[in-house]
């Protein structure tokens, strides 16, 4: 039995059962009454000396979960509470190599300093509607200023193709996104295109027809 001391000793501790699927015998851990799921996970790997990323706990049947909509969820331990506990086995090497790397290139994770609502609208997104990691990276990743200009763009479409203007509609619009995607130089620096110079000023080592005219006719080539 391993006795876990609280932060503050007054409050209430329970003595729960671990059931480890495996060989692993059955175990008592105590904890305090009220506790976060994420606390709880991160004492049940400590002491088993377990993966905390592969853990999985049961209670009454039901999968904890350490966020909902957003925040922590924090639940309620009787003396005597059965858990079990079940770590996730790693998935198969597939042509040899580990995809864990790739996989987790391509899920994306919510930053924790995200203010209240963008956890909320997450949670939504990915519990409810499980929307891909790839979609919810395009929608949390686009600023607000970006999303505005996405709508009024959807709001101004049908306007110009009531009055026949949409291929004009469409051309400005990628006129305006080429623009606005250009790079900011910095003071003194030029550009590859010397008509965006001063006096139309070359990079040097820039091959133009005049440069090319100049080495024909000094024998260069």
């Amino acid at each position: 039995m391993v006795d876990i001391v609280s932060e503050h000793e007054s409050e209430k501790t329970v003595e729960i059962v671990l059931k480890t699927i495996g060989p692993a015998p059955p175990s008592r851990l105590r904890v305090p009454s009220s506790i976060k799921v994420r606390d709880l996970r991160r004492l049940i790997a400590s002491n088993g000396h377990l993966p905390i990323d592969n853990l999985s706990l049961i209670l009454r049947g039901t999968a904890l979960c350490d966020l909902k909509n957003g925040d922590d969820v924090r639940m309620q331990l009787n003396d005597g509470d059965s858990l079990i506990v079940a770590v996730k086995p790693k998935p198969p090497v597939k042509d040899g190599h580990d995809n864990d790397d790739d996989d987790e290139d391509l899920k994306f994770q919510l930053p924790q300093s995200s203010s209240r609502w963008k956890k909320k609208l997450y949670s939504f997104l990915h519990d409810r509607l499980k929307l891909p990691d790839i979609i919810l990276m395009v929608i949390f990743t686009l600023s607000l200023k970006a999303w505005v200009l996405i709508i009024m763009w959807f709001i101004l479409a049908p306007v110009a193709h009531r009055w026949d203007l949409g291929p004009l509609y469409i051309l400005a619009t990628g006129f305006c996104l080429i623009l606005f995607n250009l790079g900011k130089r910095k003071a003194g620096d030029s550009s590859a295109y010397s008509i965006f110079n001063e006096d139309f000023r070359e990079l040097p080592g820039t091959l133009n027809a005049d440069r090319f005219d100049r080495d024909i006719r000094a024998g260069q080539f």
